[in-house]
């Protein structure tokens, strides 16, 4: 993105640089956190406030339409407005705003657990207290766990646990990937597993879930579209038993009883729908191709 396309769609709401609270600390190095949202009164308070300890906490709004700019200033984050780019494009965008090393990445429906934050305070204590001369050799990344809680529960049984996430890393480490809605921090350097979990209040009720999953469905149908990936029987029909199967046999969501049931099945509804899409977006795409030959066979007539 160039200088001139920045200025154009970012508003910078706050002058604010780092939460209020605890700036940085002496004998630790600083952190810098992003989030990305869009709409998430709900969430954002209780996000940034797991974040207090860190020295900047950045949110990318994409333009909300309700409470989430005044609450996050109110908070203490800085504020940063762009129209929305996409998942992975959106993060790459928040992950050149920050200006510290070390970085933290949550969305906006997520928070930082106490163990979880003591142990990334140790880290950032024991590389402030040794010199490292070979960058080659040095931990440049942790990998989190997250836990879901959905359904008055926390998941720990079921295809959502354990789900490893690199989440805490150098700035400078690393490249984001992946494939929207599912993007990622990339990586060629060393990582480890970070104790503590990041806690994800991901959908409110089975409604929002539906329609969260009719969404992301429609997202990873048209990206694996564009990527050259097609749809077929075996994808529409084995790949939800296959998804149904993950979640509440191999990952034992039978163990959380009826809601096991229940979101194992709801998975499998997605898997279906995406490849569904996939489906109709090759059919559209042909239909397409089609009647424009026989616009150009009848204009040579």
């Amino acid at each position: 993105m160039s200088d001139s396309s920045v200025i154009a769609s970012n508003l910078d709401v706050t002058g604010n640089s780092a939460v209020t609270g605890n700036s940085t600390v002496v004998g630790r190095l600083p952190v810098s956190a992003f989030v990305i949202a869009f709409n998430e009164e709900e969430h954002i308070v209780g996000c940034i406030q797991s974040l207090s300890f860190c020295d900047e906490v950045i949110v990318i709004d994409s333009f909300s339409t309700d409470r989430t700019v005044e609450l996050a200033r109110e908070a203490g984050a800085r504020v940063v407005q762009q129209k929305w780019t996409g998942y992975r494009a959106q993060k790459e965008y928040g992950l050149s705003l920050v200006t510290h090393d070390w970085v933290i990445n949550l969305d906006a429906d997520e928070r930082i657990s106490a163990e979880l934050r003591q142990g990334i305070l140790r880290v950032l204590e024991e590389k402030a207290a040794k010199t490292v001369t070979n960058f080659d050799d040095e931990c440049i990344g942790y990998y989190i766990n997250r836990v879901v809680y959905y359904l008055g529960r926390w998941w720990r049984s079921g295809g959502w646990y354990p789900e490893y996430r690199l989440r805490f890393f150098r700035r400078d480490a690393v490249r984001w990937g992946g494939v929207d809605p599912h993007e990622k921090p990339l990586t060629d350097g060393r990582t480890e597993r970070l104790a503590g979990e990041i806690e994800h209040y991901t959908y409110k009720d089975m409604h929002d879930q539906f329609r969260r999953l009719d969404n992301f469905s429609s997202i990873a149908a048209r990206e694996e579209f564009g990527r050259g990936k097609r749809s077929g029987l075996v994808k529409i029909t084995f790949n939800p038993l296959l998804r149904f199967a993950k979640f509440y046999l191999f990952k034992r969501g039978y163990r959380e009883g009826f809601p096991g049931l229940l979101v194992a099945l709801n998975e499998a509804v997605y898997t279906y729908m995406k490849y569904a899409k996939l489906w109709d977006e090759e059919f559209r795409s042909c239909r397409s191709a089609g009647t424009a030959g026989r616009e150009v066979g009848n204009q040579e007539r």
